[in-house]
């Protein structure tokens, strides 16, 4: 069977990672959270005094890039690839709200999308492998063979990031996580280098009312039909 790339973008909180997860082990292919990319070098700005809630010094990140090693490592116990900033696992790290608050204002730095686009792009060069994020479909893989967009209400998505986060024992509210998930979308959405826009060829699905399974099944058929086309 042809192996394809396939890129899935869509707004924050809408389960694009775990419908990239289930797609890559049901083909077999490899998994790229272009997300947790952006997130670990978040997590470094934070680190090292770079960023807080009043204060960004993106020329000292910029100067910093090329201290930044980012390395996905499979962890056969989970059954997906964890996030590694300098050898250190981070994955649990930069998946909390504090990490998310800042998150869109680092990736909206050009020399940070620069390098990670470059990285991202040479992960998927043999093909076959999915890569979920905000720029998959319309920069980094511009050509790839399926471009999936996936679209939630903001309610749903912030309903559903609470949700996470509560069951990981984070002391969150529902109304922070929805005003979270609004500005993200704004800065995603309005930002000079690379927004979140829906590539021309992309097949859009809102899974505001969809359940994971319902999800899965309608994608897979899609992802399926695509591959068998082109074979």
């Amino acid at each position: 069977m042809r192996k394809i790339t396939i890129a899935i973008d869509g707004f924050s909180s809408t389960g694009k990672s775990t419908i990239a997860k289930q797609l890559a082990n049901k083909f077999q292919y490899v998994y790229v959270d272009s997300g947790a990319m952006y997130r670990a070098v978040t997590l470094y700005a934070m680190q090292k005094g770079f960023i807080s809630k009043n204060f960004f010094n993106s020329d000292k990140l910029i100067s910093d890039l090329i201290k930044i090693n980012l390395t996905f490592k499979f962890n056969p116990v989970l059954g997906f690839a964890e996030m590694y900033l300098n050898n250190t696992n981070i994955e649990k790290e930069i998946r909390t709200l504090e990490v998310s608050k800042f998150v869109s204002k680092v990736a909206e730095i050009s020399e940070v999308r620069r390098k990670l686009v470059e990285q991202q792009q040479q992960m998927g060069i043999n093909k076959g492998v999915v890569m979920d994020g905000r720029d998959i479909g319309t920069v980094v893989f511009q050509n790839a063979e399926l471009k999936l967009f996936i679209n939630a209400s903001a309610e749903k998505r912030a309903k559903r990031r609470f949700d996470e986060l509560i069951q990981r024992g984070d002391k969150v509210t529902f109304d922070e996580i929805l005003k979270n998930v609004q500005y993200r979308d704004h800065v995603d959405s309005t930002r000079e280098d690379s927004p979140l826009i829906i590539a021309e060829d992309a097949i859009e699905i809102d899974n505001s009312d969809m359940t994971l399974e319902e999800q899965f099944k309608k994608i897979y058929k899609i992802t399926l039909d695509k591959i068998n086309e082109l074979s």
